[in-house]
């Protein structure tokens, strides 16, 4: 699903550019490396801070942003918006979800079926918020998950803006907003 016309034909076009060939006369070898060298540090420096905050369990949801941005750096969903207000907004919304109804199946469906319609709506679309949901419910994790999802997908923004923009070739965000 496309949200208002956002994933122009140069956004999918970044995921068939990201082609990890054994070929050393490959062009974009190096901006592979470059992309997996920037989701090797920065899921390193996030999980210390994720495990010395007492949440191991937001490094799934997390990497999986890194990866994104990594990847696709240019797409709507990689952009700062998607991850932070997804992020937040899928958790907060999972929390309210967990303190009403407590953990079940129907719960996590429901949850997601609510995170889904409320990253839509707001125009914050980011998959692996929706993992974030899930995985407050699944773990119990409590109010104490809020802020350290918070903290991780602000630390994802900051490092790769300045990673990427080291870089003449890559630029990261497309857009803040």
């Amino acid at each position: 699903m496309y949200l208002k016309g956002e994933y122009s034909g140069e956004d999918r076009g970044q995921l068939e550019n990201f082609n990890l060939s054994h070929s050393d006369s490959n062009p974009r070898l190096s901006d592979n490396i470059i992309s997996a060298l920037g989701g090797l540090i920065a899921i390193s420096l996030i999980s210390i801070i994720a495990v010395a905050l007492g949440f191991p369990m937001v490094l799934g949801p997390i990497a999986a942003s890194c990866l994104l941005v990594c990847v696709v750096r240019d797409g709507p969903f990689s952009q700062p918006r998607n991850i932070l207000g997804g992020h937040i907004l899928s958790t907060a919304a999972a929390l309210v979800i967990w303190d009403v109804f407590g953990k079940s199946h129907i719960t996590i469906g429901i949850t997601l079926a609510v995170v889904v319609f409320l990253m839509v709506i707001s125009n914050m679309v980011h998959p692996p918020a929706a993992a974030s949901a899930v995985v407050v419910i699944n773990t119990e994790a409590g109010w104490g998950f809020l802020p350290c999802i918070a903290v991780t997908a602000v630390l994802i923004i900051m490092f790769f803006f300045l990673y990427f923009n080291v870089f003449k070739s890559k630029r990261y965000p497309k857009r803040w907003l």
